[in-house]
């Protein structure tokens, strides 16, 4: 019997954030309380969850940094507050629909956010 050869997966080379660039700021504390310090450690979030959101979420940009608090902790975090997991959705259909058809969305992602 042969051994199997181990073989290194490999690594999609995806696109940057269309939504927030990695520049130290949180996404959700620039928008919603106009805060715009520099966080030492900041946390990558998929806008869109699960199968298959997040890798849509990485082939198309939807990606954002968030800070902690508004990443899983806390009762603002995007994971425990529905209203601010559906503001980020709603800001990355606007930003998608500037350069792409609301039928190219629905075809992506089927459902209408906006």
């Amino acid at each position: 019997m042969k051994s199997a050869r181990l073989r290194k997966k490999r690594r999609m080379k995806h696109p940057p954030s269309i939504m927030h660039t990695k520049d130290g700021t949180c996404y959700l504390c620039e928008l919603m309380n106009g805060d715009y310090r520099k966080y030492l450690y900041l946390e990558k979030h998929h806008v869109f969850p699960g199968r298959p959101g997040r890798r849509i979420s990485e082939e198309n940009g939807f990606t954002v940094w968030l800070c902690p608090e508004h990443h899983r902790l806390g009762d603002e975090a995007v994971h425990n507050n529905h209203d601010n997991m559906l503001f980020i959705q709603r800001n990355a259909q606007a930003l998608y629909e500037r350069t792409h058809s609301r039928g190219e969305w629905m075809a992506l992602m089927g459902r209408n956010y906006l």
